[in-house]
């Protein structure tokens, strides 16, 4: 499981006007962040097939790690209203958000660090948090030989951290943060 900042998004896509017209509707939902989501995969998922089939198509993170709070839920109820609006569904005034959503943007080829190595995994940002090329933003202690030095993992660009690896158990291979940039506030 993974854990997110609350944000929606829309995918970069051949067919421009599509893909304009999902950038509308991620912006219409009004989540506290949104961005161009790149997809570690995109092969077969829902949003892949329908995205192909021509449909204007709004990616949602609103937390996650299996839990949900007071913020994420009412994000969820007013993002879901104002995207019924913004597709003429439900006549109503959109709900306007406390502030701004936040674009941010995660094309750099470093933006998702993933773990190299097995053991228990000591996070050293929080989701939100700023950080610059060079921080500390994870430990991970092995479990197999307990007197071995923590492996310290560095961003390697700078941005906000976006989503984290939940558990506290990490695996090779694991999703471990993902660094986004901040575009607009």
């Amino acid at each position: 499981t993974l854990e997110f900042l609350p944000f929606a998004a829309y995918h970069e896509l051949d067919d421009k006007s599509q893909q304009q017209a999902c950038e509308a509707a991620t912006l219409a939902f009004a989540a506290p962040y949104y961005l161009s989501l790149v997809e570690i995969d995109a092969a077969g998922m829902y949003d892949t097939q329908a995205e192909s089939m021509g449909k204007v198509f709004v990616s949602t993170e609103l937390g996650g790690g299996g839990t949900s709070s007071p913020y994420t839920a009412g994000a969820a109820r007013r993002g879901v209203h104002n995207f019924l609006v913004h597709a003429g569904i439900l006549d109503a005034k959109p709900i306007q958000p406390e502030t701004a959503s936040i674009k941010l943007d995660m094309q750099q080829d470093n933006a998702y660090v993933f773990s190299q190595h097995n053991g228990l995994l000591e996070p050293c940002v929080s989701l939100g948090d700023r950080v610059q090329k060079g921080d500390i933003i994870a430990r991970v202690y092995t479990t197999e030989r307990t007197g071995n030095k923590p492996v310290e993992y560095l961003a390697e660009s700078e941005g906000i951290i976006l989503g984290r690896h939940f558990p506290s158990l990490i695996k090779i291979g694991d999703f471990m943060n993902i660094i986004a940039r901040v575009v607009q506030q």
